[in-house]
């Protein structure tokens, strides 16, 4: 009988945040993902000893974890945390406020009620540091600093009895409970490697690497690759040739794996997938056996587009070649080659953690076993490879993903149908490669170069670090051996991908003027190392103007009719906006439909409103909007309500108004009234009663305060959108968090009196 073989890889990376020269970490990621993800990630495979799978732990990311458990890390957001309240200065605070409350918003700041009433305060203020300081006491900022650090430790360390102790107290924390988190950040970062290490000695995992400062290799070995997967790009003004680079990347990270793990990787994920001849012929040569990309990139050499039908399936000749493992032989090169299946891996990361955990185990086991069915009733063996970022997603899961996982997990393991195993347990048993004789140079994303080259940030940034190298070839003999092997390392690390992950239009974050700072400083150390005054442009930023999702509160009562037919600007001017950023941040791969949310009330009513990105969708779909009313000083919303919207060739099929805690079926497209109106044409509309919510707005504070009713005691609406299609949610605004109303009078609104 043929088999079906499932890899699971999950990539563990974050960026090189350390400066060599002041020994400081510029950001805490590292850090708190360490906490976080990467030893339950693992810890959790002992429930599942048949489930094998694949860690790749890049380089540099396991050389901070070492210093972080070494106790040798320094990073502000550190200090900040572990310094007293009372001993903080202003700017502390103000830095406190602004960079403690970077977290998901859902899943790990409302996850502790005390975090949450922190973080609504700060936002209270308009997100402004220096306006907020002022509202927070030291026990305010001990609770901070303290939640701050748990909310990102893993589930596993959230049950030991110290922290667990914490956890139920929940606010009012000491210094000595301060003190306790800081000093168990360093003994649980310390239990990452050794626990990948014992489940690779047990054959559980297999533990591959990437090149050192997780670098663009194709791009390292040649800036003019990214011309040849597309072509016309603009490039560089200075080319940068230095295959050379290339290897000791690749060297560096085979040689610390063998160090930590006592065994030598035996396959590479490239940085983001990224390929070329070149780089292939480099890995051969230092030994390595696999590497694994992306579909696109096998798709353009071989001249095939991986085009699925409306259920997500391929035609059977093309997963035939997609559900294969591949051969490449060049010349003296060979290597196995894995592909990933795109469509699947991106469920995981931006589809599942909008579904109930059962529901979308039970979804992608299907979807692995449909897929795979045309290869297998060919007779042949079908492995699915399942590759994606091992941390990022897992914020938008609830408490990291695990009763996903765990379901997932149970599911593979009960089902003899299917293996899952590590990519040389896959390519050992496998019987019938794919063969290839040539590569189109390309990474995961559009199997091209584009998100690192030929925008004007990525090129100003290649030429810098091409100028650095330029110099530090040209004056490196003449320096002593430690200066030299300092500005080499700020080399490698300055041709690590994660800089330009953030120049160009593709990416943004909170941190964009971080990373840019941190790699400018990287090529100053180039020649400050060597003696010399690094240049002056380094001094000036080369990222743009900041972009970021805006969001305005509402400021006046609204009352627009309810048609969908057209925006009328004017009747929506005061309401509540947030306009998505349709920049992906660290996660690529997000699917954008919808541009822009409107909601706002008046005396009577709620209104909201939805924006498309381009045109509504052809293809049938669903919109649902979550709405929650608060009280002040209450731990759960007070009701909760769902306006359900299903569409068929862009327009309402049905819709209907329901509680989601019990309360009756409010409203339906078969029995609407004045009151309740839902349309949509060329945009989403939809207006309903606020005595639904128990919001009812008070005349002023004073008589809000001294209510006794329960609609006037409702302060607060929280309301989310979002997009489904075939039962799975494709994208939402916000993405993370709510937009928010205040339920309070007009005149509270338009003058805060």
């Amino acid at each position: 009988m043929p088999a079906l073989r499932v890899i699971l890889l999950w990539h563990q990376h974050q960026p090189f945040y350390k400066d060599l020269v002041t020994n400081e970490y510029r950001l805490p990621w590292t850090r708190l993902h360490a906490l976080k993800d990467y030893y339950g990630m693992v810890k959790l495979l002992d429930e599942f000893p048949s489930v094998h799978q694949n860690f790749n732990l890049v380089p540099s990311l396991m050389v901070q974890i070492q210093d972080y458990a070494a106790g040798t890390a320094e990073d502000p957001f550190l200090r900040v945390a572990a310094k007293p309240a009372k001993d903080l200065s202003v700017e502390e605070r103000r830095f406190a406020l602004q960079y403690l409350f970077q977290a998901n918003p859902q899943n790990l700041i409302g996850r502790y009620p005390r975090y949450r009433e922190l973080w609504e305060r700060f936002r209270e203020h308009g997100d402004h540091p220096e306006r907020a300081e002022r509202y927070f006491q030291p026990q305010d900022f001990t609770d901070l600093q303290v939640l701050s650090q748990i909310a990102w430790f893993d589930e596993f360390f959230l049950e030991e009895k110290d922290i667990a102790a914490l956890v139920a107290k929940g606010h009012g924390f000491s210094l000595d409970e301060q003190k306790l988190v800081i000093a168990r950040e360093k003994e649980l970062i310390g239990k990452v490697l050794p626990a990948h290490a014992e489940a690779a000695k047990k054959g559980s995992i297999e533990i591959s690497t990437t090149p050192f400062y997780h670098p663009i290799l194709p791009l390292v070995c040649d800036t003019n690759a990214g011309g040849v997967s597309s072509p016309g790009l603009p490039l560089p003004q200075s080319r940068f040739r230095h295959p050379e680079d290339a290897r000791e990347q690749l060297v560096r990270g085979l040689d610390l794996h063998e160090k930590v793990f006592g065994m030598r990787p035996r396959g590479i994920w490239p940085s983001e997938g990224s390929l070329s001849e070149e780089v292939l012929a480099i890995a051969h040569n230092v030994g390595v056996q696999w590497m694994a990309t992306d579909e696109g990139v096998l798709g353009r050499s071989t001249g095939s587009f991986f085009a699925r039908d409306g259920g997500g399936r391929l035609p059977a000749n093309l997963g035939e070649k997609l559900y294969n493992i591949h051969r490449y032989e060049n010349g003296s090169t060979t290597m196995h080659l894995v592909f990933r299946d795109h469509t699947i891996s991106d469920l995981i990361g931006f589809v599942y953690s909008g579904m109930p955990a059962a529901d979308a185990a039970r979804h992608l086991i299907g979807n692995i076993k449909e897929a795979a069915r045309p290869v297998l009733e060919r007779g042949r063996d079908a492995v699915v490879s399942i590759i994606l970022d091992g941390e990022n997603a897992w914020e938008y899961y609830p408490k990291s993903g695990r009763e996903f996982l765990r379901r997932l997990y149970d599911e593979l393991q009960r089902d003899k149908s299917v293996e899952a195993v590590t990519i040389s347990e896959a390519i050992a048993r496998h019987k019938d490669f794919g063969k290839l004789t040539s590569l189109v140079p390309g990474s995961w994303i559009n199997a091209n170069f584009n998100v690192w080259i030929g925008a004007p940030e990525d090129n100003r940034a290649w030429d810098y670090l091409h100028h650095a190298r330029e110099f530090y070839a040209q004056n490196a003999a003449r320096a002593a051996e430690a200066q030299r092997q300092l500005a080499f390392d700020e080399i490698l690390i300055a041709e690590g991908s994660d800089w330009n992950w953030w120049y160009g239009p593709e990416h943004h974050s909170a941190n964009d003027r971080d990373f840019d700072e941190l790699y400018r400083k990287h090529l100053s150390n180039v020649y400050q190392a060597l003696g010399a005054v690094a240049p002056d442009y380094l001094a000036q930023p080369i990222t743009g103007a900041e972009v970021r999702p805006s969001f305005v509160p509402q400021t006046a009562y609204i009352h627009p009719r309810v048609t969908a037919d057209k925006v009328r600007y004017f009747e929506w001017i005061g309401a509540a906006a947030y306009t998505a950023d349709h920049r992906a941040g660290s996660m690529h791969g997000k699917q954008f439909l919808l541009d822009a949310v409107y909601a706002g009330i008046d005396s009577t009513h709620l209104y909201g409103r939805l924006d498309f990105t381009g045109k509504i969708p052809d293809a049938d779909f669903e919109l649902v909007v979550n709405i929650e009313s608060w009280a002040a000083g209450e731990a759960r919303p007070r009701r909760t309500l769902r306006v359900d919207v299903s569409a068929e060739k862009s327009r309402i099929k049905e819709w209907k108004i329901e509680g989601t805690n019990g309360s009756k079926m409010l409203a339906t497209s078969a029995s609407a009234d004045e009151a309740t109106k839902v349309a949509l044409l060329r945009n989403f509309e939809f207006k309903l009663p606020l005595i639904w919510l128990l919001a009812t707005p008070s005349a002023s504070p004073a008589e809000r305060a001294g209510a006794k009713s329960t609609a006037a005691a409702t302060t607060k609406l929280r309301l989310r959108f979002s997009l489904w299609q075939n039962r799975l949610p494709v994208d939402s605004l916000p993405l993370e968090g709510w937009i928010e109303l205040q339920v309070v009078s007009e005149g509270e609104l338009l003058f805060g009196a």
